[in-house]
């Protein structure tokens, strides 16, 4: 063999020594990296977004939340999201903020458990106080913008002495009550409106309706048991109690244990309705000219 086909055996060599090279480079080694390149440039090129198309999206997302949120509000009641146990205290002490100073009231957290698709924090409050107190705090818990239910109630009427030792008739109660709230937000609005829970006075059904106690005349009001009508005047009627004190009334004035509710000038009497530890009394005082003596009507 010539050295001129030795050069051309050896350079054929060379040349496959090289493509053999570049191909392992190319399809073996950098293949692996332009996968890599093509995936990132995938990724980079799925963020490409249109500026005025995301403005358009964010705005029709925002409308339509609004429009939910709404529809929430509107609702009586909303069942709040990871709501914290110690926000029922905090709503019980705003409710009786306004309570009479006999009302007393303690709250115990008795346990969490779950309902179906919410959870509930059970509760429980004991205390005692006024009637009208009472009914305050069941219609604040029951009518409260998130949802809270009182299960059950036990009542009892207790007896005790206010500052001047007249008799109080108060309410002892217990009541459990439930505390509904989710893990997520999809029952509860954005911004929450409590309800309206003022409530008007309502009558009290454990007040006796006759009683033995009465008031004392602490205002020393006209005592109309032994009084005397002295005259009758366009500006009301002159009378006196059996100690001699004057006094000058008109229709609607106050008295002990009631109110001057008639002047008849033609009759020459003036007439009170009293109650006398609930029993009603009605009361005519004729001028002392007229009749000597009074005309008393009871009716119970």
């Amino acid at each position: 063999m010539n050295r001129k086909l030795k050069n051309t055996l050896g350079l054929a060599a060379l040349l496959v020594l090289i493509l053999a090279a570049g191909g392992v480079y190319i399809f073996i080694i950098q293949k692996g990296k332009i996968e890599d390149k093509t995936a990132k440039l995938k990724e980079l090129s799925s963020f490409d977004y249109n500026t005025e198309e995301l403005n358009m999206q964010y705005n029709e997302l925002v409308q339509r939340a609004a429009v939910l949120d709404s529809v929430l509000a509107a609702r009586k009641f909303n069942i709040p999201s990871n709501l914290s146990s110690i926000k029922f205290f905090d709503f019980v002490n705003e409710v009786s903020a306004g309570f009479s100073e006999y009302t007393h009231l303690d709250v115990e957290f008795v346990e969490t458990k779950p309902e179906k698709e919410f959870f509930i924090y059970t509760y429980k409050l004991n205390g005692g106080g006024t009637y009208n107190d009472f009914f305050r705090l069941n219609y604040a818990i029951e009518h409260s913008k998130e949802l809270k239910k009182v299960t059950s109630i036990v009542l009892s009427s207790i007896v005790s002495n206010d500052k001047q030792g007249m008799p109080r008739f108060d309410v002892s109660f217990t009541l459990n009550v439930d505390v509904y709230f989710a893990m997520n937000d999809r029952f509860s609005t954005s911004e929450l409106i409590e309800n309206d829970l003022s409530t008007t006075s309502q009558y009290d059904i454990f007040y006796p309706l006759i009683r033995n106690e009465i008031p004392p005349n602490v205002d020393e009001l006209l005592d109309v048991q032994g009084a005397r009508l002295l005259a009758l005047i366009p500006e009301g009627a002159f009378l006196s109690d059996s100690r001699g004190n004057t006094y000058l009334l008109w229709e609607g004035e106050q008295v002990y244990l009631g109110y001057l509710t008639n002047i008849d000038y033609e009759r020459n009497k003036v007439s009170f309705i009293l109650n006398k530890g609930g029993i009603i009394e009605k009361v005519d005082i004729f001028l002392e000219n007229e009749k000597s003596n009074k005309k008393v009507n009871k009716e119970l």
